[in-house]
């Protein structure tokens, strides 16, 4: 009775149960640059979908009028893997800038020396295009700019950028 599973459940609180990070998560084991995971990747899954449709779509053309469960669902199926394939296809761009050449074209688009930055990937339109989003601030201590700068992904072009006096207020946090 004791290895009973919903016997620990039952008297187990709720201070009893900790929640735990998968080993290959934890941050503090991690070492060395993380790498962000490319678009790409999008056209194995639309490959497959392509696939599927067009052999869902073969097997109604084929079996349609003889089969018992073969129907109308196919040919719907069919049409419609082949498009979101067809779309995985076309949105898998190839992740050409990483967030340290993203960077350095952010910091050359902005005209002054930056100190703190964050880059943050994002897509825009409806091909889901690859885009960096970088924060950064100048290298003053407290900085006296910021900006902001969409870097694309693809090509590494600037493609817009904002910059403007910090209005945060630091005074709070002098050395």
């Amino acid at each position: 009775m004791a290895d009973d599973p919903r016997l620990d459940a039952e008297t187990a609180s709720d201070a009893d149960v900790r929640d735990e990070l998968p080993d290959d998560l934890v941050p503090s084991a991690f070492v060395g640059p993380y790498i962000f995971p490319n678009n790409n990747r999008r056209r194995i899954p639309g490959v497959l979908y392509v696939a599927i449709g067009a052999a869902c779509i073969i097997l109604w053309a084929l079996r349609a009028e003889d089969a018992v469960l073969v129907n109308g669902g196919f040919l719907f199926a069919g049409i419609l893997l082949v498009v979101v394939g067809a779309y995985h296809l076309v949105a898998g761009w190839n992740l050409d800038v990483d967030e340290r050449d993203a960077l350095v074209a952010a910091s050359s688009a902005v005209g002054f020396p930056v100190g703190h930055a964050s880059a943050q990937m994002g897509w825009r339109g409806l091909l889901s295009r690859p885009t960096w989003r970088i924060l950064l601030y100048s290298a003053e201590s407290p900085p006296a700019q910021r900006g902001l700068v969409l870097v694309d992904g693809v090509d590494g072009r600037v493609l817009e950028y904002f910059t403007e006096d910090n209005p945060e207020d630091w005074s709070g946090l002098a050395d």
